[in-house]
Formats: structure tokens, sequence, C-alpha cells
């Protein structure tokens, strides 16, 4: 009878390990589906990237980078195809071609001469190999002018999100710490110009910069955000709120006023927010096409590089492996970005301190 306990045992053991090994295969095996479903924008993006015009417009053309099979005979490149022979499929390379009738040379013995074959080559299929054409990306370096826009698009949102940061950051702790009489209403009316739609303020905006000689610069990029914005002080605001107030009463019996308060126990306490707005602008800045467009029409030299990506897609609208090449070095950076502010975002939680 103990044996037989025992072998039930193990039984139910292993039943239940499958079963919990299946689970696991069905959530990791739906995870893998969901990020491929998710990531295959990006690998077209990357196909297409490394891909020719030539391919592209090629019937029969592989799903993958690459590039027909060539072979260089008398001074003339001539392509090659798969040719059923009795020998079995054979690639060579064809000379003349015909209706029913096309001359071929075989690339592997081309002193054999030349020979016929019956039938038509409009049916055959030619060889292909991996070939990606890393040149698009060197092409658009030139072309696009790359490290100029680089440097434009990084000062103008390096800039506005020092801006940002420190304007926002001290409105949300007044908002957060500080009796002010009709702070609620205040608070209210910031909150509410979220919904102000952009289409209302763009004309007395771009005539009071045209007024002040800001057009052309990046003044109107940059000063603006020197002044808040209600999205990212709700934000700041809402994560100082969380923050004990006994900590700040602590830190004013040893004698720190409020900006030593603001430095020394809320700005490391709201490292993750802090982190997450400088991100959500810098993301913001570097895909901000609209207001650059009318604020630089007239100066391409200051242009970032969303304003002249739209350019060079125009320009080179029917190379879509240059505009997909082109579009993959706009991504480095906000990717970048991304992953290393996952480690900022941990490292803010674990040196936070207090339960949020």
């Amino acid at each position: 009878m103990a044996t037989i306990t025992i072998v039930a045992k193990h039984a139910t053991r292993r039943s239940r390990l499958m079963k919990q090994n299946l689970k696991r295969l069905g959530v990791a095996s739906l995870t893998v589906a969901l990020l491929a479903l998710f990531l295959s924008p990006f690998l077209q993006m990357l196909y297409t990237a490394l891909s020719t015009t030539e391919k592209m417009t090629t019937l029969g053309a592989p799903s993958w980078p690459a590039e027909p099979a060539t072979f260089v005979y008398q001074g003339q490149e001539l392509e090659v195809y798969r040719v059923p022979t009795e020998d079995g499929l054979r690639n060579l390379a064809i000379v003349k071609k015909g209706r029913r009738e096309s001359t071929f040379v075989d690339p592997a013995n081309p002193q054999a001469g030349e020979f016929k074959w019956q039938g038509s080559w409009r049916a055959l299929d030619r060889p292909w190999s991996f070939s990606p054409t890393w040149s698009n990306f060197s092409d658009v370096w030139e072309k696009i002018r790359f490290p100029r826009l680089f440097f434009n698009t990084l000062a103008i949102a390096l800039l506005g999100m020092i801006g940002t940061l420190i304007s926002c950051t001290l409105v949300a702790y007044g908002f957060s710490r500080f009796r002010i009489p009709g702070k609620d209403l205040l608070f209210t009316i910031l909150i509410s110009t979220i919904f102000l739609p952009t289409a209302v303020t763009i004309v007395p905006t771009y005539t009071f910069f045209t007024k002040i000689g800001w057009v052309g610069t990046w003044l109107p990029l940059i000063v603006p955000h020197y002044f808040a914005n209600a999205y990212n002080v709700f934000l700041l605001r809402q994560y100082f709120m969380t923050i004990p107030r006994e900590m700040d009463e602590a830190a004013m019996l040893d004698g720190a006023g409020p900006f030593h308060i603001l430095l020394r126990i809320i700005l490391p306490q709201a490292l993750p927010v802090i982190v997450a707005v400088a991100l959500f602008h810098l993301v913001f800045a570097w895909n901000d096409f609209f207001d650059p467009l009318i604020y630089l029409s007239t100066r391409p030299d200051l242009q970032p590089i969303a304003v002249a990506l739209s350019s060079f897609n125009g320009i080179y609208s029917r190379r879509p492996p240059l505009i997909q090449a082109a579009s993959l070095m706009t991504l480095i950076v906000p990717v970048i970005l991304f992953f290393l502010a996952q480690r900022v975002f941990m490292q803010g939680v674990v040196v936070t301190g207090v339960e949020k």
C-alpha cells in the first residue's frame, strides 16, 4: 500500500509539473507571437532599407534582402536563370532572349561556348543570394546632411527639455506643497489648457513671434517650454503629493528652506517621474514636425530631422529603400533613450525608499 501511495504521489507531481510547463509554454508562445506582431512593421522597414529598388520591382523576388545572380561574359553582365536541362536544373546566363528559343552560356564552363535552349525564358526562376545593401545608409548620410540635422534636432530637444524640467518642476512643487489663495482654481485653469486646440493658438502665436523677430530661429521652439505646460505639471504634482510631508517637516526642523527641500528631498524621491517627463519631451521634440515647419521654413540649415525627412521623402519617393533607411536612422536616438530610461526607472524606484 505504501508503494502504491508513493507512486500515486509521484504521478500527481508529474501531472502538476506538466500542467505548469504547458501553461508556461503557452504564455511564452503568446508573448512571442505578440512580440512578432508588434515588431513586424519594424522588420518590414529594415527589410526595405536593406533592399534595392530593382529587387523590390522584380517578380519572384524573395522576402529577404537579396540580389539576383549575374555573370560577366565578354565584358557584358548577364542575368542568370535556373534552366531545366537533361542534367537537371542548372544556373545558366542568358546571352540572347527570344520568345521560343534563347541563347545561354554556362558560368561554370564559359569555354564551352553558347548554346540554344527551347522554351520561354520568362517562365524561368532566378537564383538569389543574401546581399543586404548597406550602402543605402551611407547614401542617406550624404544626401540628407544627417550630421547637421542630427545636431539641430538634438539641440532643440535638449534645450527644450531643460526648460521643461525646470519650469514644470517648480510649478508642480508650488501646487503640491504651498498654500496659495485660489490654488485649486488656478490648477483647474491650468489643466483646462490641455483641451485648448492648437489650431486656436497657432495664428496669434505665429503673429507674436513674427513681430518680435523670432521666426527663422530656434527660439519659438525652445523658449515656450521654459513656461511649463499643464500635462507635465499634472504628472509631477501628482507624484510630489505621494511623498510624505513628514519628510519636509523633518528637513524644516533641521533648518532647510523650500528650495533646499526641493533639491534634497523631493527631487531624489521623484526621479522616475522626472525621467519620464524628460523622455516624453525628448520624443515629442524629436518627432515634432508642424512647429519647425512653420517657423523654420526659410532656414533649411536650422531644420530638424522631421522636416528634412519629409522633404527627402518627396524627392526620393521612387526609391523606397532610401526612405526607409532614413527613417531607421532617425529612430536610433529615441530607441537608445528608451532602453536607457528603463534602467533609470528601476533605479529611481529602488532609491525612492518610500512605498508609493
